[in-house]
């Protein structure tokens, strides 16, 4: 089994910074716009071509982060 990635050295909050959402390492780039922008079919070299301060591991941060808050959505029980 593959172990996940920390994200934690990447995905960064700061109150004032896009209003305090997840941002990638104190960028102005928020997890939602590259979760976005791969949702829309934007390939990760077609990312990193249009921002070149991000990295592979940058992007890989992002799914780990929605992933890790996707695990801990609660469950509403079946009827």
């Amino acid at each position: 089994m593959l172990s996940a990635m920390d994200y934690r050295d990447y995905i960064t909050i700061e109150p004032g910074k896009r209003s305090g959402k997840p941002c990638i390492r104190g960028l102005r780039i928020t997890v939602y716009d590259i979760l976005e922008y791969l949702a829309s079919g934007m390939s990760e070299a077609e990312i990193l071509a249009d921002f070149p301060d991000l990295t592979a591991e940058d992007i890989r941060a992002c799914l780990a982060f929605a992933a890790d808050r996707e695990r801990r959505m609660v469950t509403i029980p079946a009827a």
